[in-house]
Parts: C-alpha cells; sequence; structure tokens
C-alpha cells in the first residue's frame, strides 16, 4: 500500500493490509526460530504458563482456548523435558498447578534472543532510518491493540 492508497484506504483494506502485513512477520519470525525439538503448540504452551507464572491446566486451557484434554500430551513432553513442573495446589489438594522452571525460562530466553537478534538485524538490512524510527513509534500502538480486550500491557503515548 503507498502512502497514497493509506490515505484513501476504507476500514476493511487498512484492516486487511495491517493483518497481512503482521502475518507475514510472524511467519518470517516463526521460520528463524531455534529448533527444540518442540512444537508450535508446545512453545505457545510454554509461553503461557511463563506468562502466568503458576496456572491450573483447566485455565491454561481456557487462555489457550482448547480443552484441558488437548493440552495432556504437551504438558507431559514439557515435563518430560524438565521445561514446567506440575504440583498439587496447596489449598485445593485435588488441583494440579503448572509452572516453569529455570530451564524453561532458560529455553524461551534462548528462542526470544535469536528471533530478536534476527529480527533486528533484519531490520537494520533492510529498512532506512526513518522507517525503522516509524517501527519504533508503531510498536506501543502495536501492543495497546493486542492488549485491548483485557486493558493491560498498553503504554501511555
Amino acid at each position: 500500500m503507498t502512502s497514497d492508497s493509506v490515505l484513501k484506504a476504507t476500514p476493511q483494506s487498512a484492516a486487511t493490509e495491517l493483518r497481512e502485513s503482521m502475518v507475514a512477520v510472524v511467519r518470517q519470525m516463526r521460520r528463524h526460530r531455534p529448533d527444540h525439538g518442540l512444537t508450535l503448540s508446545q512453545m505457545e504452551l510454554l509461553t503461557e504458563v511463563s506468562r502466568t507464572g503458576v496456572i491450573s491446566p483447566a485455565d491454561l486451557a481456557g487462555r489457550l482456548r482448547v480443552r484441558v484434554q488437548s493440552l495432556t500430551d504437551s504438558i507431559n513432553e514439557l515435563m518430560g523435558r524438565d521445561l514446567i513442573v506440575r504440583r498439587p495446589d496447596e489449598a485445593d489438594r485435588r488441583r494440579q498447578l503448572i509452572e516453569i522452571t529455570d530451564a524453561g525460562t532458560d529455553l524461551l530466553e534462548t528462542d526470544r534472543a535469536e528471533r530478536d537478534a534476527w529480527l533486528h538485524a533484519t531490520m537494520r538490512d533492510n529498512l532506512s532510518q526513518l522507517e525503522f524510527d516509524l517501527l519504533m513509534l508503531v510498536a506501543p500502538v502495536l501492543r495497546k491493540l493486542a492488549y485491548a480486550d483485557a486493558k493491560v500491557g498498553t503504554l501511555a503515548l
């Protein structure tokens, strides 16, 4: 989309352009993800456990919008790799809680660092200084959109 067409864009075409652009960048970032031997679903599960701290499988399933039963294999795989641990809830011994281990945190940090390095190098090598600066200005706006439903993670502009 050119700058002239941006000004004439309909709300639908503007949303389509933004969505398709973000999807393309995310797709490239996935291609540059280190191979940890984990599926994208397992990485998403590990990331969500990292974000929440301690969570029950039922709550985790709700956050990921899947059934608890569909998480069982992934939870077992991550536990087998010592990336998460499961323990009983102190308040309700029938309920299990999941939390990330130091090894899980290290794996996520390595994964993020490699993708960040790829993204930064790609931005540096392919964008003008103005384009780079514009992306840095729009990053908080995209975060605001991403967390609009929860009203968290927003930054004042």
